[in-house]
């Protein structure tokens, strides 16, 4: 089948992307016309992935190919190139990463070596600032020689508003930042025109998301509000599969709701953060991947949070 023909797989992909990549398979399915998506497995970085376990955009342009996302290190951005390749003979000319995390963006170094423009929010230099070495050595455990060659490398272009309009080889592209999510720089990317948006870390489905130390799950419902007003027909969540708008407020939104909720009222009762983790009721969301990992971590830095506020 030829992987530049949109129709064919439309329905299926509508059906549900499967998209476990196996030994970093990459290959881009088509969500829209011209906009496609990879698939990252929903398990956590391995070697066998190489660290690919996000999803990843792409928007064909008459003017040239525009990358969401360049992944964990330099082979596996290669590995991405190789896979817009398939699609279309456009080289990538821009590369927006949604956010701070080192799926997000270690890749830069290689598409901006080829003279892609590399753009990201303001909110997240900071945070690829002092992160981009820990990601590093964290993902030496696990990729190993798969990392050689890697070298943090910040965006060329920073953007400062809370919403900003690019034209990008004729076609609109809208990028929404509401002072993050999971990370500092975490944004989203509309696509009016097919009413799809890639979410980034804004969205999590199919397995729990991560609160972690630079998370901040008040402004995350924040940047999840401004989703919901868009009403978009599709999301391409930053991890899991392609869903539609109530599925992403069931699996992210509910579960921080209900994690704040329940804090916040602990924090104010002056109850223990362990007595506080205990009693919340988790019970709707323990069947999602990785649930029972992550959860209790997530309590605790809600908590915090509040308890700071």
């Amino acid at each position: 089948m030829n992987p530049r023909s949109f129709a064919p797989l439309l329905c299926a992909l509508w059906v549900g992307l499967t998209g476990v990549a196996h030994a970093a398979e990459v290959r881009f399915q088509p969500v829209a016309p011209g906009v496609y998506a990879f698939i990252g497995e929903k398990s956590g970085r391995t070697h066998g992935n190489e660290g690919l376990n996000a999803n990843i955009g792409l928007v064909v342009t008459p003017a040239g190919a525009l990358l969401i996302d360049s992944g964990a290190s330099l082979q596996g951005a290669q590995q991405i190139q190789a896979a817009v390749k398939q699609v279309t003979d456009q080289p990538v000319k821009w590369v927006i990463n949604t956010g701070g995390q080192d799926h997000r963006w270690l890749g830069n170094g290689h598409f901006a070596a080829q003279g892609a423009e590399v753009i990201a929010h303001a909110s997240a230099r900071a945070d690829m600032l002092a992160r981009g070495g820990d990601h590093i050595a964290s993902l030496k455990n696990e990729l190993k020689e798969k990392l050689d060659g890697t070298v943090p490398t910040l965006p060329t272009r920073w953007l400062s508003g809370s919403d900003e309009t690019l034209n990008l080889g004729g076609v609109s592209v809208e990028v929404k930042h509401r002072g993050g999510a999971h990370t500092p720089g975490d944004l989203m990317v509309w696509l009016p025109q097919q009413k799809l948006v890639f979410s980034g870390d804004i969205v999590y489905v199919d397995r729990m998301l991560g609160v972690i130390p630079v998370s901040h799950t008040g402004r995350w419902l924040a940047s999840f509000a401004a989703l919901e007003a868009l009403q978009p027909a599709r999301i391409v969540p930053g991890h899991g599969d392609v869903c539609d708008l109530p599925k992403a407020q069931t699996q992210t939104r509910n579960y921080l709701q209900a994690l704040r909720t329940h804090m916040k009222q602990a924090v104010e009762n002056g109850d223990d953060i362990g007595a506080a983790i205990k009693a919340f009721d988790a019970q709707p969301w323990m069947t999602l991947l990785n649930a029972a990992e992550l959860h209790p971590g997530n309590a605790s830095r809600t908590y915090l949070e509040l308890e700071r506020e």
